[in-house]
C-alpha cells in the first residue's frame, strides 16, 4: 500500500490574511475591533479615550476592558451612549450590549541602571597592572578597565 503525498503549492500572504480561511476570519475580526476601539475613543473625551480597550466580539456582545475599577464605573454609565455610537457603523448594528472588565495594565519596568565609578588612583593602579603582565588579553582588558577611570577634573 502506499501513501500519496499531496504537494500544496505556496499561497501569498495577502491571499492568506484575506482569504476564507480560519486566518482570513481572524483577521476580519481584529480589523473590526480595531475600527470600533477607534471609533468609541473618537467619540469620548480624552482623558477616558485612553482607558478604552476593545477586547473581543461574540454573541452580539462586545467586551470592553478598561485598566481600572474607577474608570469601569464611569464605563456602565456610558453603556447607552457607547451602544449609540457604535451603531452608527454598520458592521455593528447587531451588537446588543457589553461585557465589560478591568485589566490592569502595568508598564514594563526598566531596571534601574547602575552606574559604578572608579577612581583615577584605581585606574591607575589597573594601568601599572596591565603593563606587567604578559598574557595579551588580559593585558588588553585591564587597559581598557583602566579607561573608565575618572579623571582629574583640570584634564576634563
Amino acid at each position: 500500500m502506499s501513501i500519496k503525498l499531496k504537494r500544496f503549492r505556496a499561497q501569498p500572504m495577502s491571499r492568506l490574511l484575506n482569504g476564507r480561511g480560519e486566518l482570513g476570519d481572524l483577521m476580519r475580526m481584529a480589523r473590526l475591533i480595531e475600527k470600533a476601539q477607534q471609533h468609541l475613543r473618537e467619540q469620548l473625551p480624552p482623558e477616558f479615550a485612553e482607558h478604552l480597550f476593545v477586547g473581543g466580539y461574540q454573541s452580539g456582545r462586545l467586551t470592553l476592558i478598561t485598566d481600572g475599577a474607577a474608570w469601569l464605573t464611569r464605563l456602565r454609565y456610558e453603556q447607552p451612549r457607547l451602544l449609540e455610537l457604535l451603531h452608527q457603523l454598520p458592521e455593528f448594528q447587531a451588537v446588543t450590549g457589553f461585557h465589560l472588565k478591568v485589566r490592569p495594565v502595568r508598564p514594563a519596568r526598566v531596571p534601574p541602571r547602575q552606574f559604578r565609578h572608579l577612581s583615577s588612583g584605581a585606574g591607575d593602579e589597573i594601568s601599572s597592572c596591565a603593563a606587567d603582565v604578559d598574557d595579551p588579553k588580559l593585558k588588553k582588558a585591564l587597559e581598557r578597565l583602566a579607561s573608565h577611570a575618572q579623571k582629574d577634573e583640570e584634564e576634563r
